[in-house]
């Protein structure tokens, strides 16, 4: 018995001591102060003021797998770009998992800004920490610490993930180039293939971009996709045509993608919607609060209170499932915005001309590229507008 007592009292004092700790971590979080795993976070380490600061030589590290996302390859070829060149993980370690690679371009303190709280103690004995799905406040911090990665730069990659997710499939891609290609006879992309011949003792190698489907027969035996194959040099000397053709109207291009960026991507009424969806959800909680309270505390017909209870449920899942929809909306109509945004920086950055190839204005502006059977290619670029080179 007296150790029964002996272990509520450790229990309780556990629990005082676990609630003034996680009192005092969300007063911080609350002061915008922001604490990181320093052991195993790449790029930073805590400064004499207690807040993140930069590692130099770790955010070179940073900027790189960036910089390789941005080029065209995925989160394992980055991995393994990384280990071919001795390069050790966060914790040290020289296999790199795909999973950090992802975690480390879509963690928001690598733009100097800190969403608090993603995760909370569930339990003071076992000190188990899960996901925060809105079961305790979150903060979001903006320029709480320096930057590694420029907010532009950082935005643009999320941008980057959601258009391959998009894609329906992995791409494995290598290339700026890939994904981006477009099959003008069946939808399908284009991938890279190498051609080999022999002549003599010599051999040559050329590499040209294809339809992946070309030469499939589904269901029209003997009669593959009509585009031709391309090279690199071709697709880079139309992509200059076009944009240069685009650029012959610097100041009314601008103009039309503020108008764009205006009117396509406007939340006004979308917000307006979600509110009242929120306050039907936010009484319809209450409305079945105060039903489950009434069935406990008085008898009350079973059959007539399911009936009523099970209408306040099938409203609120309405209801939800109308925020999810319009949340989603909403967070196109905004990537929409920033992808607009961020085409408008680049082309007012750019001279009227250009003569050469530049695969960061290539990733910057370019949304899909369709190979047509006369071999034209119909550039369309982010801002939505298309040109044929």
């Amino acid at each position: 018995m007296h150790f029964i007592n002996c272990c509520g009292c450790f229990q309780e004092e556990s629990r005082s001591i676990s609630e003034n700790v996680t009192w005092g971590q969300r007063k911080r979080m609350a002061d915008g102060k922001v604490s990181l795993p320093y052991k195993q976070f790449l790029g930073y380490e805590k400064g004499e003021d207690g807040l993140p600061q930069i590692v130099p030589a770790e955010a070179k590290i940073v900027r790189l797998i960036f910089r390789l996302y941005m080029e065209g390859k995925t989160f394992s070829s980055i991995a393994k770009h990384l280990e071919r060149h001795n390069i050790p993980s966060p914790a040290g370690k020289k296999t790199w998992q795909t999973a950090v690679v992802q975690s480390i371009l879509t963690n928001e303190k690598y733009k100097g800004h800190a969403l608090l709280q993603k995760t909370f103690c569930a339990d003071f004995l076992t000190k188990k920490m899960v996901k925060n799905e809105g079961q305790v406040q979150q903060y979001y911090v903006e320029n709480s610490h320096p930057a590694i990665i420029e907010p532009d730069e950082f935005d643009a990659v999320q941008l980057e993930i959601e258009r391959r997710k998009n894609l329906g499939r992995p791409t494995s891609s290598t290339s700026i180039f890939a994904s981006r290609l477009i099959c003008g006879d069946c939808g399908g992309r284009f991938g890279k293939k190498v051609w080999g011949s022999y002549k003599g003792d010599k051999t040559y190698r050329k590499e040209v971009w294809q339809c992946n489907d070309k030469y499939k027969r589904l269901g029209n035996p003997g009669k593959g996709c009509q585009t031709p194959h391309i090279t690199e040099e071709v697709i880079k000397e139309r992509f200059l045509a076009a944009f240069n053709q685009l650029m012959h109207n610097r100041d009314g291009l601008i103009e039309d993608c503020r108008l764009a960026q205006n009117v396509l991507c406007d939340t006004t009424a979308i917000d307006t919607e979600l509110a009242e969806l929120f306050r039907e959800i936010e009484v319809v909680t209450e409305l079945s609060r105060k039903a489950i309270y009434e069935n406990a505390r008085s008898a009350v017909d079973q059959k007539e209170w399911t009936e009523r209870n099970n209408a306040y449920l099938e409203r609120h899942r309405k209801a939800s499932e109308q925020v999810d929809a319009l949340e989603a909306i909403k967070r196109e109509r905004l990537g929409k915005g920033k992808i607009i945004e961020g085409f408008i920086k680049d082309i007012e950055s750019r001279p009227f001309a250009i003569a050469e190839f530049d695969e960061k204005l290539w990733l910057a502006v370019i949304d899909q590229v369709t190979i047509n059977q006369d071999g034209a290619m119909t550039f369309r670029f982010k801002n939505g507008l298309e040109v044929t080179a």
